[in-house]
């Protein structure tokens, strides 16, 4: 029996999966935001996530509900839960990557490390914090924020003066410590509703303007002990929120090498991108199995090193289509991923994959190929 899945959101994660679901024999059903979005090839419905009838009408006939996004309303999920429909991930797990606080406070009764954090209302408590940690903290809005936007280093409570001021009654702002650290990691598991759970390799993430530049995996000069870690603060926080599919975590590894939590994603995520050729099975087929609650893939990398380089921006005197013979002349082992998407600057509009056996080499011709694309 065709197994249906709907997804919710029609962006290049839902995009993604089209491939791996022709593959499985999966039948993908999207809910699209609207016309000609990344991917308008298996969107059925065109209407807004956050109507609950257009989301009630989408995933009649569905067997399973997921997301390209974090942002569909909790009332929506747990409206659809209580209509008898799989959602995965659920509303209970969702609602740590909707709402940092709520993650945070969560991964503290999980005993996770993660950096010190408070909620504040008001640039008095803000300015304590500050104090407290150094002269220095990092400022975050709650819910909304991603690729960098929702985040501010500051230095005087004041800084952040004017979030406070929009804040409505009882909200408040996330502060943390601001972490010194050596670089980013980012760690995947995989877990089926039956709680079946398995880790990717840990992987390094470059960071340009706040969003992710390049993923090298595995991570280099990675110890068994840090591999280790990683995976175990992976496992723990799948099985404590109950996630189901693809959880991302965001690491931080520190001066005294120590790994801290940084924020979390339950969908296909960048860090993962790699693995769409560098992995035995990657992340969107690995999602799509563990919502389906089918057995999980394998996940050990196929060569011993894959990079990845995001296309930010793109060209903006054409398609990016047009810059595709010249990229693929130079560098035939470049695999290149687009999503659909007009360039403006900025923007993620693609990536590109490539693996092989000697770093400095794979580094380079990834880079070279995606440059074809700026």
């Amino acid at each position: 029996m065709t197994v249906r899945v709907g997804v919710i959101g029609g962006g290049q994660l839902a995009r993604m999966m089209i491939a791996p679901a022709v593959e499985l024999g999966i039948e993908l059903r999207v809910l699209a935001e609207g016309e000609g979005m990344s991917a308008q090839l298996a969107a059925t419905a065109i209407g807004d996530y956050r109507d609950l009838e257009i989301v009630r009408e989408f995933v009649r006939g569905v067997d399973v509900v997921t997301f390209d996004h974090e942002h569909v309303p909790q009332e929506i999920m747990r409206a659809l839960v209580a209509d008898g429909v799989q959602v995965h991930p659920g509303p209970d797990a969702l609602q740590y990557a909707q709402d940092k606080i709520v993650m945070r406070a969560r991964l503290a009764e999980l005993g996770v490390p993660q950096p010190d954090w408070a909620a504040v209302q008001n640039a008095d408590q803000l300015q304590a914090f500050i104090d407290d940690h150094g002269g220095g903290a990092v400022v975050k809005t709650p819910r909304g924020g991603y690729d960098g936007k929702g985040v501010r280093v500051v230095r005087a409570g004041t800084d952040a003066a004017d979030w406070l001021a929009e804040l409505a009654e009882g909200d408040a702002l996330l502060v943390e410590e601001l972490v010194s650290f050596t670089r980013e990691l980012a760690q995947q598991i995989a877990r089926r509703p039956n709680g079946d759970m398995i880790a990717y390799p840990v992987v390094e993430t470059m960071q340009r303007d706040g969003v992710c530049a390049e993923v090298i995996a595995p991570a280099p000069a990675t110890s068994g002990r840090l591999v280790q870690v990683a995976e175990q603060i992976g496992c723990q926080i799948a099985a404590g929120v109950g996630v189901t599919g693809m959880l991302a975590v965001e690491l931080f590894e520190t001066d005294d090498e120590r790994i801290l939590v940084n924020e979390l994603a339950m969908r296909p995520h960048n860090s993962g991108h790699w693995s769409q050729d560098g992995s035995v099975t990657g992340q969107f087929e690995q999602h799509l199995r563990a919502v389906a609650d089918l057995p999980l893939g394998r996940t050990e990398p196929r060569s011993p090193w894959t990079v990845m380089v995001n296309i930010l921006g793109g060209p903006l005197d054409g398609a990016l289509e047009d810059r595709f013979a010249q990229a693929m002349a130079e560098y035939p082992e470049a695999k290149i991923h687009t999503y659909g998407k007009a360039p403006r600057p900025g923007r993620k509009v693609g990536h590109v994959n490539v693996t092989g056996d000697v770093l400095d080499d794979v580094v380079y011709v990834a880079r070279a190929a995606a440059a074809h694309f700026d």
